[in-house]
């Protein structure tokens, strides 16, 4: 017969659970369901709505003040570009294949501007340093001014309802204004298809 005592000694003791260590705060938001706000939205929830304004409605009235950064943070005003005309064009997004040819066709005919007594700016809601990125990578001589809350956009009327592929967005209608050398609206290009678009804005001049 087995002696109790020796059996016993020979159970095998139970293996010991690890301690279960607390969920942190970004774990016990995923468990739950509530997962961190996406970059960038937030900042879109604060955009503007579509502006109301027509931009055609800006011919012969005082252009909009721009009050916006340029490169290396400086800000540019109106008062910045007083006796010369302000070719001031508007356009969706750095580096995308209509936005760099547009800008690559403005840099190309500089010279042609600069004969008509002519200053090109291009605007966006891209940064600064994504700006300088941008003129870096295509050796672009223009001076590009960041507008992140869309307020000079919707002053201009170019923070608009578009339409693509049946989706309805609030963003950039690329568009050109010329400003005369006392700061006014003479010339409109709404709605901008780019090819041919710089020579009109010159023979507009």
């Amino acid at each position: 017969m087995a002696d109790p005592k020796k059996k016993s000694a020979t159970k095998k003791a139970p293996p010991t659970k690890a301690p279960v260590k607390p969920a942190t705060a970004s774990k016990a938001k995923e468990t739950k369901g509530d997962k961190p706000v996406a970059k960038g939205k937030a900042d879109a929830a604060a955009l503007p709505a579509a502006s109301s304004v027509d931009p055609s409605s800006l011919v012969g009235q005082r252009a909009p003040e721009l009050d916006l950064q340029g490169p290396d943070g400086k800000p540019f005003t109106l008062s910045d570009f007083a006796g010369k005309k302000l070719v001031l064009y508007f356009y969706p997004k750095d580096d995308t294949p209509g936005c760099t040819l547009e800008a690559l066709d403005f840099h190309a005919a500089r010279a042609a501007f600069e004969r008509k007594n002519a200053v090109v700016v291009g605007v966006s809601r891209d940064s600064v340093a994504s700006h300088a990125r941008f003129c870096t990578k295509h050796a672009l001589s223009l001076t590009l001014l960041s507008d992140p809350s869309a307020r000079v956009l919707s002053a201009y009327g170019v923070w608009a309802e578009k339409v693509l592929y049946g989706n309805r967005s609030v963003g950039i209608v690329r568009s050109t204004f010329v400003i005369d050398e006392q700061g006014v609206v003479r010339t409109v290009f709404p709605k901008v298809k780019v090819a041919g678009h710089v020579d009109a804005v010159l023979a507009s001049l």
